[in-house]
């Protein structure tokens, strides 16, 4: 069985080891430790292997939302090792603005190399576990992992059956990285964490920052269970600006009935002549839209 080591700074020391303080592991695990970044990537992927649950959870979805001004200064490490490179082709490789980031690196895969081509580019994440065995702690500043699988180098090569898709790797993540890749996260992302059953989930994706009117009006439009994303939605002045996204909330269910019957009041004709038809709208929704309609004709 062949080992490999890897060496950290005294500084990534204190978080590192099942023996350190539980909360000090945390803290790194979110990221919320002042490192340089290569130690700071390395401290990461080994958390990721940590036997606490809770931890190895928070460091891997630390690891799997580091933005490209990090990852920059991480892949500019020419000595970044090939199971930590590995992992990050996991995790980003199929973003557009980071692929050719991770391709031109010279310690990447052959396996690894063939995926980025493959993918071109596209977004995905998956577990970073995958990309290498257990890791345990040699002395105090070493990670030492031990693998039969690994080569005389402590090289794994990828293998492309182990790349998970973001909706594989939703059903194993917990509450709380849900909810973070649910606010950081990109569209794939968010399209599924406005779907999660968990209000808590579904309620931070419609307050990503990132969020479209396209999304929007999508969501608008869809029988989400969330009232809380509907209202969002509702109270977002930029967002109720665009006239198809307040047809969209008159005619869902969930939206609330004042704010439904004021967005009704703003649209045109041709859409209050179709909801005073309707019958898949609330009766109240409808009658309101034959009076509005009645109204401007008489006006005219």
């Amino acid at each position: 069985m062949s080992k490999v080591t890897f060496r950290i700074s005294a500084a990534a020391a204190p978080y590192v080891g099942a023996d350190k303080p539980r909360e000090n592991r945390l803290q790194a695990a979110a990221g919320r430790v002042v490192l340089p970044p290569g130690d700071l990537v390395l401290l990461l992927y080994y958390l990721c292997h940590d036997p606490d649950p809770e931890v190895k959870q928070q460091a891997m979805g630390t690891l799997r939302s580091l933005q490209r001004p990090l990852l920059e200064q991480i892949l500019a490490d020419r000595e970044l090792h090939p199971q930590i490179l590995d992992a990050l082709v996991q995790l980003h490789g199929r973003k557009p603005e980071i692929a050719p980031l991770l391709a031109g690196h010279q310690n990447l895969s052959e396996k690894a190399a063939a995926f980025l081509k493959a993918q071109g580019g596209a977004a995905t994440a998956a577990d970073p576990r995958a990309a290498a065995p257990h890791a345990a702690p040699h002395k105090e500043h070493d990670l030492e992992e031990a693998d039969e699988k690994t080569g005389p180098d402590g090289d794994e090569p990828i293998d492309e059956e182990e790349y998970q898709s973001k909706y594989q790797m939703a059903q194993s993540m917990g509450v709380s990285d849900k909810i973070k890749v649910a606010m950081t996260g990109d569209k794939e992302w968010r399209a599924i964490m406005i779907k999660d059953n968990n209000k808590l989930v579904s309620g931070a994706a419609i307050k990503n920052p990132r969020m479209t009117e396209s999304e929007v009006l999508g969501i608008a439009k869809s029988q989400i269970q969330n009232d809380e994303v509907i209202r969002v939605i509702c109270a977002n002045k930029d967002w109720i600006k665009n006239p198809q996204i307040r047809k969209a909330l008159v005619e869902n269910h969930k939206t609330p009935l004042p704010n439904a019957l004021r967005f009704l009041g703003t649209l045109g004709e041709k859409d209050l002549a179709n909801l005073a038809k309707s019958k898949n709208i609330n009766s109240i929704i409808a009658t309101q839209a034959r009076k509005i309609l009645l109204s401007k004709k008489e006006n005219r």
